[in-house]
């Protein structure tokens, strides 16, 4: 299946692999060229996908790189730029990055379930156990949920701030993985009681009082879980990314994950490039929140609408979304947003586009992106194989 995409997307993973992990792309743009927490582990994942022996050495030094340049408070790097003689550590630019936290346990644990190697957890433990405290203290009102800045994580010019649903799941996840080796009764409590906090302020399932009852309330109903609430209250975007790991991860009720998809399915289907978009709808100058993603970049506004994360769609985003699919038997439609995928890849020689413009079709941001290469290589190794993510 699609073998000449599968193959330039394994390849261009060799062309960002270094000593010190995966790059983020094989373009000559600087802050690129750098080890990256959430990239090198999308990255690594597809990898253990792949089953390549030179790509999973590469994940492992991707790993360990991050791990090397832990902050002492327990941050993990955002990325790392490393050289021979020495190295550039960045924790996050306008703010730091939650993110990179989870998804460094998630990388370490997911690395040694498939190498079937306990020993990979030792090694890494303090720097999980470190990660995991931060995490709590990042609760701030010891509540079970981890508040994020704006400009926090991935989508770090979008407008999302607060209690980010797509950073409680990774939480879930990050802590499901490292439980899964440990057996902790503790642990096993404390993904209860973040799960039971999530699925009641995202989804309204449970019992309980939720963080802001009068904000929830005004939301009013919806086909999918909003992106994010704040003290200000919810902002309802759709968000593909964090909505898919929702299904993965099985939260809230087989009817709402039904409905999910449903939606999403739909949203796809209006779209010309046959993908789903990172948020929808796009905010629009008009738009009461306009004023917010503006001001949120550090250098040049890149959040035009259909653009980047207002919008845009992305090939990692994606990877994710069609294993979604595939866990609620949707094969077919998964099987789509494969092809759609590697058709995007492929585009201008196999350039790997960063994303692309919903409404245009046209690429934007950095080409040979390589999580654009892992998602085709990730979703199309679940479909095909038995290789299977632990979510």
């Amino acid at each position: 299946m699609y073998p000449e995409s599968y193959n330039q997307a394994v390849a261009l993973l060799h062309r960002v692999s270094t000593p010190y992990g995966f790059l983020a792309s094989a373009a000559q743009t600087t802050n690129y060229h750098r080890v990256w927490a959430r990239d090198g582990v999308i990255c690594g994942l597809s990898a253990l996908a792949s089953g390549d022996a030179v790509l999973i050495e590469t994940f492992a030094h991707t790993l360990e790189t991050l791990a090397n340049h832990q902050h002492k408070i327990g941050t993990i790097p955002s990325n790392v730029l490393v050289g021979d003689n020495h190295s550039e550590v960045s924790y996050g630019g306008l703010a730091g990055r939650v993110d990179a936290v989870t998804w460094f346990i998630i990388g370490v644990c997911q690395y040694a379930y498939h190498q079937n190697d306990l020993a990979i957890i030792g090694r890494y433990q303090t720097q999980i156990e470190k990660a995991m405290s931060l995490l709590d203290a990042w609760e701030f009102n010891n509540k079970d949920l981890v508040y994020v800045p704006l400009s926090g994580n991935w989508a770090d010019e979008y407008i999302t701030d607060g209690y980010v649903l797509y950073d409680q799941l990774l939480r879930i996840w990050a802590l499901r993985s490292y439980n899964h080796f440990i057996q902790s009764e503790d642990l096993t409590l404390k993904i209860q009681r973040i799960t039971q906090q999530v699925t009641l302020n995202f989804c309204g399932v449970g019992k309980g009082d939720k963080f802001h009852e009068r904000a929830y309330e005004a939301m009013g109903q919806s086909l999918y879980y909003p992106c994010s609430f704040s003290p200000s209250g919810y902002k309802t975007q759709y968000d593909a990314f964090a909505n898919s790991l929702a299904i993965l991860l099985g939260i809230g009720t087989e009817e709402q994950r039904a409905t999910i998809v449903t939606y999403s399915k739909a949203l796809v289907a209006e779209c010309t490039l046959g993908l789903v978009p990172a948020f929808w709808p796009p905010i629009f100058e008009q738009d009461e929140q306009w004023s917010l993603l503006k001001n949120n970049c550090k250098y040049e506004f890149r959040n035009y609408p259909y653009e980047f994360h207002n919008g845009g769609s992305w090939a990692m985003v994606n990877g994710f979304y069609g294993m979604a699919l595939q866990a609620q038997f949707e094969t077919d439609a998964a099987q789509n947003i494969l092809e759609q995928i590697h058709e995007t890849n492929a585009r201008d020689g196999y350039s790997f586009y960063e994303n692309f413009n919903t409404k245009t079709s046209e690429p934007n941001g950095v080409a040979y992106c390589a999580w654009s290469a892992a998602a085709g290589i990730l979703l199309q190794q679940s479909l095909t194989t038995n290789f299977k993510i632990v979510f």
